[in-house]
């Protein structure tokens, strides 16, 4: 039984729902606060995921940041060597959408010469009659850029903690493929 430890940087515009996402996922469902104030810098959350099928899990150290622009030269520093990145738009809002290249350029530009294993999550699918993304669109582009996608409505706690089992499973892929090249020179 392994237990690894992932730094995950949760990244995408200013009220997507990334606080919401990061804090209904640590309470596995029990705590949907109706409000929230602005990140200011960074919050951290920290959570524990089993991997299945292997006895093995990972801690998930999820720097939830600031999506304003005005704290983004704090980031660099915050969003030091990431693990893997969860990426997060308003499935209502067409710019958080196109936003997400450059935060996921910003977030690659802290692992240089490593792949950064990452999930695209449109959220607020509750407000269908105000949906602007295009669902195939968004697995068009996430695809395009080696990430899987999800949608989810924090507020209905629907599929919440789906995109952060993914990174699990995908961070311990990583640490089997470099176990077994280890194996392999030994």
């Amino acid at each position: 039984m392994v237990k690894l430890a992932a730094k995950c940087i949760l990244a995408g515009d200013p009220a997507v729902g990334k606080t919401a996402l990061a804090q209904i996922f640590r309470s596995d469902g029990a705590h949907f606060q109706k409000s929230y104030t602005l990140t200011t810098g960074m919050d951290l959350v920290v959570k524990t995921v089993p991997v299945p099928d292997t006895g093995d899990s990972v801690e998930l150290f999820i720097f939830d940041s600031a999506g304003k622009e005005l704290f983004s030269e704090m980031l660099d520093k915050l969003w030091e060597s990431p693990n893997v990145l969860c990426l997060v738009y308003d499935v209502t809002s067409e710019q958080s959408f196109n936003n997400c290249s450059k935060w996921l350029e910003k977030a690659r530009a802290q692992a240089p010469g490593t792949s950064l294993p990452g999930v695209l999550v449109g959220n607020k699918t509750d407000l269908v009659g105000r949906r602007a993304v295009d669902s195939a669109e968004a697995r068009a582009w996430a695809l395009g850029q080696g990430l899987e996608c999800f949608e989810t409505s924090v507020k209905e706690m629907e599929n919440f903690e789906a995109p952060f089992h993914c990174l699990a499973k995908q961070f311990h892929q990583l640490y089997r493929e470099k176990a077994e090249v280890f194996r392999a020179l030994a």
